[in-house]
C-alpha cells in the first residue's frame, strides 16, 4: 500500500521550510519499518522507488513545482529510472535521503536521489525521468519553468546523466513479444 500517511507527514515537516533554488537539494530522513522489508529483512527494491516519492513530493513543494501544477492543472508522472543499489538499509535502520533536479532537456527533468546510511555510505542511487503532463501531453520543461518564476537555458548536463539518456534511446519501444 502506498505510504499516505507518511507522504503527508513529510508534507507537514516541510511546509515551513524555506524555498530552495531550483538545482538545490532537498534533505530528508526517515526509518525502515517492517513493512518496508522484504524476505532478507531489508528494505525491499521495490518500496525504496517508493519510499524516493517522500523526498521528490517534497522537493516539488520547495522549488515551487506543486504551486505551478496546481495553477495550470498539470500532472507529475515518472518516464523511468535507474537505481543502483549498494548497500543494505535494514529494519529500524534511520537514513538520510537527498534529493535535487540535475538536467532537463526538451520533454523531461532529471532527479537525481540517494540514500544515504548513519555512517555515512551510500545505499542506493537512483535517476528519475520525470514529466509533467496536461490533457494533452507533455508540457515542455521550458514551459515549467516560466510557470515557476524561474528564467533559466537549458542546463548541461552531466556526462552520467548525457550517457544514460543516450542509452535509454537505443532502447525499443515497444519490447519485443517472445
Amino acid at each position: 500500500m502506498y505510504p499516505f500517511i507518511r507522504m503527508a507527514l513529510s508534507m507537514f515537516k516541510t511546509r515551513k521550510l524555506s524555498p530552495l533554488d531550483v538545482f538545490e537539494t532537498h534533505v530528508s530522513h526517515h526509518r525502515c519499518w517492517p513493512w518496508d522489508i522484504d524476505l532478507w529483512l531489508e528494505l525491499n527494491n521495490g518500496r525504496t522507488l517508493t519510499i524516493y516519492d517522500l523526498g521528490r513530493i517534497p522537493l516539488a513543494h520547495r522549488i515551487g513545482l506543486l504551486d505551478a501544477l496546481r495553477t495550470q492543472n498539470w500532472g507529475l508522472t515518472m518516464a523511468g529510472v535507474s537505481v543502483r543499489y549498494r548497500r543494505r538499509i535494514r529494519t529500524f535502520e534511520k537514513f538520510e535521503m537527498r534529493s535535487r533536479a540535475v538536467y532537463w532537456d526538451a520533454k523531461f527533468v532529471y532527479l537525481e536521489q540517494t540514500m544515504w546510511k548513519q555512517d555515512g555510505e551510500c545505499a542506493n542511487h537512483a535517476l528519475y525521468r520525470a514529466a509533467i503532463t496536461d490533457k494533452t501531453g507533455i508540457v515542455t520543461p521550458q514551459r515549467v519553468m516560466k510557470a515557476m518564476g524561474i528564467e533559466l537555458e537549458n542546463p548541461v548536463a552531466p556526462e552520467w546523466v548525457r550517457n544514460w539518456i543516450d542509452a535509454e534511446a537505443t532502447r525499443p519501444w515497444p519490447p519485443m513479444q517472445d
